[in-house]
C-alpha cells in the first residue's frame, strides 16, 4: 500500500463532526510543516507534484486497460479558490482521451423537470475513465439551502422539516450505488479564507485579463460567508463516508492545495489492483503467429 507523501489535508472520517473554523486555509498545517519552512516546503511540494504527475499518467493507462474501474473526483469550493486552475494543473499529465470535465452551472428547465440527481447521473465516467465535476450534486445541498426560493419547482408539501435529511440520504445512496458498482470518489473541498478570496477578486478587477471571471453576483454570495460555512460543514460532516470521504484542501497557497490533492489521486488510483489483461495460451499462440508472419514479409 502507498501512503500519502503530503500530509497538508483533513481526510474526514465517516460520523466525524468537524468545525470549517477550526480547519486550517494555508500550508503551515502541523507542526513539523512549520519547522520545515515555507520555503524549504514549496521546493518539496513542487517535487512530489512531478512525480505524482508522472504517475497519474502512467496509472491512467492501466485504469483504462484494466476496464473495472471509473473514477469520479469532485470538486466543490467558494469562488476564487482555485477549482479551475487545480484541475488544469493536476490533469495536465493526463491523457485527454481517458478524461472528461464537467462544469455545472446553472440547471437548464429540462433539467430542473426531473430529480436534483438526473443531470449529474448522465455524466458519471464509464469503466476505465476519469470523471471531473467541477462543482456537483453538492449545488442542490449548498447554494440552494443558502437560497431556497431556488426551489421553485419541488412541491410546497415536499418542503417539509426532512427536506434536506433527505437530501443528503439520496447522495449518499447514490455515492455508494456508484462504489458497489466500480467507481472511486475522491472528493475535495477546497478550503480558502475570506481574506485571501477578497485578494482574489481584488486581482481580478485589476488584471483585464482576467475581468471576465469576476461578476458582480460573487460579492453578493460573498456576503453570504457564514451562511456558506455552515451548509458546507454541515454537508461535510453528513457525507463523507467510507466509500466516498471528504477531502479538507488548504487553498490559500495554491502550489500547496495542488501537490495535495494530486498526491491524493494519486495514491488512490496506485492503490486499486490495477493490472494488464492475461492472455489465454490461445491468445499467446495468435500473438507468436502474428510475429513470425511479420517477421517473413
Amino acid at each position: 500500500m502507498k501512503e500519502e507523501k503530503y500530509k497538508g489535508f483533513i481526510r474526514v472520517k465517516p460520523r466525524e463532526r468537524i468545525s470549517l473554523k477550526d480547519c486550517p486555509t494555508g500550508w503551515a498545517q502541523t507542526e513539523a510543516l512549520k519547522t520545515l519552512g515555507k520555503e524549504a516546503l514549496k521546493d518539496r511540494a513542487k517535487i512530489l507534484l512531478e512525480q505524482d504527475l508522472a504517475e497519474l499518467a502512467q496509472v491512467q493507462q492501466l485504469l483504462y486497460v484494466d476496464g473495472r474501474y471509473s473514477v469520479l473526483i469532485i470538486f466543490q469550493a467558494m469562488d476564487a479558490a482555485g477549482k479551475d486552475g487545480t484541475i488544469k494543473h493536476v490533469m495536465s499529465g493526463i491523457n485527454p482521451q481517458g478524461c472528461q470535465v464537467f462544469s455545472f452551472k446553472q440547471p437548464s428547465h429540462e433539467e430542473l423537470n426531473h430529480n436534483f440527481l438526473w443531470r449529474y447521473m448522465k455524466n458519471v465516467p464509464e469503466r476505465g475513465r476519469i470523471g471531473i465535476f467541477n462543482r456537483s450534486y453538492y449545488e442542490d445541498v449548498l447554494i440552494v439551502k443558502v437560497h431556497p426560493e431556488l426551489l421553485k419547482f419541488v412541491p410546497e408539501e415536499k418542503k417539509d422539516s426532512v427536506f434536506w435529511t433527505a437530501r443528503y440520504e439520496d447522495i449518499n445512496a447514490f455515492e455508494q450505488h456508484l462504489a458497489r458498482n466500480g467507481t472511486v470518489i475522491l472528493k475535495f473541498f477546497l478550503h480558502v479564507s475570506k481574506k485571501v478570496q477578497k485578494e482574489r477578486f481584488i486581482k481580478r478587477i485589476d488584471r483585464p485579463e482576467k475581468n471576465w471571471k469576476f461578476s458582480a453576483t460573487d460579492l453578493s454570495e460573498r456576503e453570504r460567508w457564514d451562511d456558506y460555512m455552515k451548509v458546507y460543514e454541515e454537508a461535510i460532516n453528513i457525507t463523507s463516508t467510507e466509500w466516498a470521504p471528504w477531502h479538507i484542501i488548504p487553498a490559500d497557497d495554491k502550489w500547496a492545495m495542488r501537490a495535495a490533492v494530486a498526491d491524493i489521486i494519486a495514491t488512490r488510483l496506485h492503490n486499486l489492483d490495477l493490472s494488464l489483461p492475461k492472455l489465454t495460451d490461445a491468445q499467446m499462440m495468435l500473438l507468436e503467429k502474428a510475429r513470425k508472419q511479420l517477421e517473413n514479409e
